[in-house]
């Protein structure tokens, strides 16, 4: 897929954006998920190599092609890893039909103004051109909102689009990600201010670019419709945020527009135990649900 194809696929195909992106500190729990043990595995080059098998499982099913995946999200270690027959990961998923993308995000500072703000990026341009040069067509990064703070909330989406205008500037379009927690006793309002500063920030982005937004799905359905409908996004996905898949496609099919981009939605039902029929089965049982949700708004 050249690069319009892939803008266009973003924009317009059916169905959802898959998480495969688990990095160092999420990785031992989603081992875990997956029925790998912390004794199966000593150091992080085991670890890793573990969940790069599993993900290429993931790749590899049938049931995981561009006919309902309309991208995929790559921690970075899996997007320079490839698949069992030698071929890159991110070719891969374009061979299938489905757009790469890369978690370029470092972690996260500790709660103040009661958001977490990431972590400085000054190998950013040198990872953007990296991707660029694997056929990678954006990037994704996550900054949390735990409170309902005016200057906590500003910060968190003015640093969003700091990094995402740098990303644009580099070729590549950034997939947003301030995400609002599910635990905030202050959720619907942090949402609201939410809302406002990414409109705010959105007079930035230059004309003829666009950007995505990766939301929580919303207490108050439909309140990211001036997004979706704002010339300078190209789609508004949303993340299951500790949801279970039943939970996440009930709430998102209340929000007309708005698409899945699920990790654990995902994911939470495979076993690494799972013979490869039954692994696929399961995939694609969850691949339909989340599509159907996706498409439901």
């Amino acid at each position: 897929m050249t690069f319009d194809e892939m803008t266009d696929k973003i924009a317009n195909a059916d169905g959802f954006i898959a998480a495969l992106d688990q990095s160092g500190g999420s990785t031992p729990k989603a081992l875990q998920g997956y029925g790998v043990g912390d004794s199966e595995w000593s150091g992080d080059d085991e670890m890793f190599a573990m969940i790069h098998d599993m993900r290429c499982r993931i790749v590899e099913s049938p049931a995981f092609n561009g006919d309902k995946i309309i991208g995929a999200i790559l921690f970075e270690k899996t997007m320079e890893g490839c698949n069992p027959d030698g071929m890159p990961i991110p070719e891969r998923l374009r061979s299938k039909g489905v757009v790469p993308f890369l978690k370029v995000d470092k972690g996260m500072h500790d709660e103040a103004d009661g958001v977490q703000l990431m972590k400085d990026m000054p190998e950013l341009d040198a990872t953007c051109a990296r991707a660029r040069e694997l056929g990678v067509f954006g990037t994704k990064m996550r900054s949390v909102i735990h409170e309902a703070n005016e200057k906590g909330v500003a910060r968190n989406v003015a640093q969003q689009m700091d990094f995402g205008l740098q990303i644009l500037g580099n070729g590549l379009v950034p997939i947003l990600e301030p995400e609002v927690s599910l635990k905030s006793g202050s959720r619907a309002s942090a949402e609201k201010m939410l809302l406002g500063n990414a409109l705010e920030q959105l007079e930035r982005v230059p004309d003829g670019k666009k950007v995505i937004w990766k939301l929580t799905i919303p207490i108050e359905a439909n309140l990211y419709r001036p997004l979706i409908e704002h010339p300078k996004v190209l789609r508004v996905v949303a993340l299951s945020g500790g949801y279970s898949t039943d939970e996440a496609c009930q709430e998102l099919a209340e929000n007309k527009g708005m698409i899945a981009s699920f990790s654990r939605g995902l994911l939470q039902d495979l076993r690494k135990s799972q013979s490869d029929a039954e692994f696929d089965a399961v995939l694609g049982k969850a691949i339909d649900r989340i599509c159907a949700a996706s498409m439901a708004g």
